[in-house]
């Protein structure tokens, strides 16, 4: 059974910004993608079978990247941490308003924002903006 993970976004203003963030990043390492967190997915089978890790960007869920891989490490000083693998791609989702948490949480596949592009009625055309302040009124 698919499972999804969903985390904060932090410093992003957008999803332009994530965007940029994870140009920066292919630069800097050759390779897959990651970002390293503190604890370990129990659940990396489910993670591994579809799932994505979803970004809360300024108080709402707007966009996915595509988990590839769950490697756990211990850094140079000791602590043990992980690094979620992601997929280069990132796919704006219908925007969901989200209250801030730490870490990350599980996401339920029926709980998970549909993508844009599935939406229709040219919603993936909208400026992000006007997007996410019509998801905030409740109107998309």
């Amino acid at each position: 059974m698919t499972l999804h993970l969903v985390k904060l976004c932090v410093g992003a203003q957008s999803i332009a910004d994530l965007q940029a963030w994870v140009a920066l990043r292919r630069k800097q390492r050759a390779g897959v993608h990651t970002h390293v967190t503190r604890m370990t997915p129990k659940r990396a089978p489910e993670l591994l079978d579809g799932g994505s890790l979803y970004w809360v960007i300024r108080g709402q869920i707007a966009a996915r990247q595509r988990l590839i891989g769950v490697e756990p490490f211990i850094d140079p000083a000791g602590v043990k941490r992980c690094a979620l693998q992601l997929d280069d791609d990132i796919v704006a989702v219908r925007p969901r308003p989200c209250r801030a948490f730490q870490g990350w949480r599980y996401l339920a596949p029926d709980d998970a924002p549909p993508d844009l592009a599935a939406g229709g009625a040219g919603s993936d055309e909208m400026p992000e903006k006007l997007r996410s302040e019509l998801a905030g009124l409740g109107l998309i």
